[in-house]
């Protein structure tokens, strides 16, 4: 479980001790064996062990792992005490959104703690008594001996546990007002922003720090901005979590994607000396041009020289040679044949020109991410003569609204009345009114209404598919078991995901698949099937045709490869534009305004055409030809 530290050099950029792991499982069961560690050592001495915990999805992994060491490896929780951060206000505990069910699923119903050393804030107190409830927290934290470890995640302004912007170092427990942000961050657990709490009862920042040993973790380039400001910006209470820069024993826990923005993984040319690989100096090149507003071929040796890249002239050359040879490696990129081009020299293409027609799978995760992620790609790749199988993973039934979910049910009674078809005396829109009339807010639909959520979009992605030009029985809804949970939480990836996404693999035996790569996505539906796409190749690695299988990812309508990391771009004219639009425009259920946005106002065609021309604009002012709009993919080479 390697990560890496900082070192000296990084110092002088990064005010709190950093490590960085591949991946939200190492980073996470790394935490874990610590607090093990320290648990373990601390029952040796029957002496207790207290830990601050959170919730949200950042720490639930750490307790995968803790269960796992519980009851695989004899780990006891018999003298371990724990006080929880936060909880919404109000709030009832066996609400579904409430952080005491939360930690009851994910920890405590697991483990040998016993329950009367579980300490959670009281969601359900009269207002007139918080504050002596918060006063009380305090002090059962101090009887109990301070907090030993406390665990964090990070909101996107910056906030730990609820202290949201403003909140000062020496705050206690207390009930604090929600940010907007942090309210539309938690609106897609509540099923909408109007849904959640405005207010909470949260540990203050002053309690907080007061823990002997604290891990901030964060997961995902989502989360790479705000750890930026957090480790190397200066402390402010705009964002609370720069107050950690004080602590004398904190640590900041990251994945590689929430590392992203750091200095000395974003430019480590600035931080220290360097190895300049070839994928490095394309990324310095590129990061250089942009930085200063020059296309590549007009950068000069001064130019290297004034931002910190001396160093890559005296290994490699002048900046006409290194900016030459950038420039080809950029260019190469582009191509207008995402399947390749046939009877044409493909020594500098992305994709090969044999074999010509290829089989194709395009796996999309939700039954719209194929036409917002990559619908130009996929136009192209049906226009230029591909065999394209689609394979919808999940049946995205959770992400559409109960009145459209109704609306569909009264079509149905409707159409079975007006053509007299016997439905055994059953009045379907009834039935389904009368369920969703009585629904609390997150509670799980009924079959019926799942099955009608479920319909509503395959057909929608069937009239997307009709309108590209994708056969009927190229069409492919895999409704992996997975996701069939009709919560936002979802079962862990099994065998049965693997084997359905194995099968369509098997049958089609293609030469291209293209996958969601959402890679730092560790909790979310695109990250889950991911790993079923990754696990079945592995595991049909020794096929024959898998020798001349390449498998393209292509991010989802939130972000984009990073410039210096496209494989392969793939222009779109503003008539292949405005059908990928049309095409986007079938799945109605999520047009106008989808049930999990997020906190992009925008509709997912104008975030799709923001992006695709944003890296068109990208390549333009790095110097290479103007295009309307380009989609980008990165090649997953996981089998070389």
């Amino acid at each position: 479980m390697t990560a890496t530290v900082l070192s000296d050099e990084h110092k002088k950029f990064e005010h709190i001790p950093t490590r960085i792991y591949e991946n939200a499982q190492l980073a996470s069961a790394a935490v874990a064996n610590e607090i093990a560690d320290l648990i373990r050592s601390n029952n040796a001495k029957n002496k207790s062990t207290v830990l601050g915990l959170a919730t949200g999805s950042t720490p639930t992994k750490i307790y995968d792992e803790l269960v796992r060491l519980h009851k695989e490896e004899d780990l006891s929780f018999k003298n371990v005490i724990t006080f929880n951060l936060d909880e919404y206000y109000p709030m009832q505990p066996d609400s579904l959104h409430s952080y005491v069910k939360f930690m009851n699923t994910y920890l405590f119903d697991h483990i040998d703690i016993i329950k009367e050393n579980i300490h959670i804030p009281d969601g359900t107190l009269k207002r007139d008594q918080v504050n002596a409830f918060c006063k009380d927290y305090e002090k059962k934290i101090e009887e109990a001996g301070g907090l030993d470890i406390q665990i964090l995640g990070i909101g996107r302004t910056g906030h730990v546990g609820f202290n949201e912007p403003g909140s000062t170092v020496n705050s206690k427990t207390r009930m604090i007002a929600l940010d907007r942000l942090t309210i539309l961050d938690a609106a897609s657990g509540f099923f909408g922003a109007e849904n959640v709490p405005t207010r909470a009862i949260t540990m203050g920042v002053g309690t907080i720090l007061n823990a002997k040993k604290i891990y901030l973790m964060a997961w995902g380039e989502g989360k790479s901005d705000i750890i930026r400001k957090a480790v190397e910006g200066e402390m402010t209470a705009h964002i609370p979590a720069t107050f950690l820069q004080d602590h004398p024993n904190a640590e900041v826990i990251l994945d590689e994607g929430s590392s992203a923005e750091l200095t000395r993984i974003k430019t480590p040319w600035l931080v220290g000396t360097v190895k300049w690989t070839n994928e490095l100096v394309r990324k310095a090149v590129v990061w250089l041009s942009l930085e200063i507003g020059k296309p590549i071929l007009k950068l000069t040796d001064e130019d290297y020289s004034e931002h910190g890249m001396n160093d890559i002239l005296t290994e490699i050359g002048t900046a006409y040679n290194i900016n030459i040879r950038v420039f080809n490696q950029v260019q190469h990129t582009i191509t207008g044949w995402p399947g390749g081009k046939p009877n044409a020299d493909d020594t500098h293409r992305p994709e090969r020109k044999e074999p010509f027609p290829k089989k194709v799978i395009i796996f999309s995760p939700h039954p719209d991410d194929d036409v917002i992620s990559m619908g130009g790609t996929f136009i192209r790749l049906v226009d230029q003569g591909h065999h394209v199988h689609v394979a919808y993973q999940t049946s995205g039934n959770i992400a559409v609204f109960d009145d459209e979910a109704l609306r569909f049910a009264d079509f149905m009674s409707e159409f079975n009345e007006a053509f007299d078809i016997n439905t055994s005396g059953s009045n379907i829109f009834k039935e389904v009114e009368t369920f969703l009339k009585e629904k609390e807010s997150g509670q799980v639909d009924s079959d019926k209404v799942k099955m009608i959520k479920q319909l509503i979009r395959r057909g929608e992605a069937k009239a997307a598919c009709r309108y590209v030009g994708v056969p009927a029985n190229q069409v492919h809804f895999l409704d992996l078991p997975f996701y069939e949970t009709g919560e936002i939480r979802k079962k862990p990836i099994g065998p049965d995901d693997v084997e359905i996404v194995k099968d369509l693999i098997m049958k089609v035996k293609p030469h291209q698949i293209y996958a969601a790569g959402d890679l730092s996505d560790p909790h979310g539906t695109h990250r889950v099937c991911l790993d079923a796409i990754f696990q079945a190749l592995t595991e049909l690695k020794d096929e024959p045709f898998m020798k001349n299988c390449w498998t393209w990812l292509y991010r989802g309508a939130w972000q984009e490869w990073g410039i210096d990391e496209i494989e392969m771009a793939v222009p779109i004219s503003p008539d292949e534009k405005n059908r990928k639009r049309t095409a986007i425009f079938k799945h109605q259920s999520q047009k106008d305004r989808p049930l999990f946005p997020g906190t992009d106002k925008r509709e997912f065609w104008q975030r799709a055409e923001d992006r695709n021309r944003q890296t068109a604009e990208l390549y333009d002012q790095l110097g290479l030809a103007e295009y309307e709009a380009m989609e980008a993919f990165v090649r997953w080479k996981g089998l070389d």
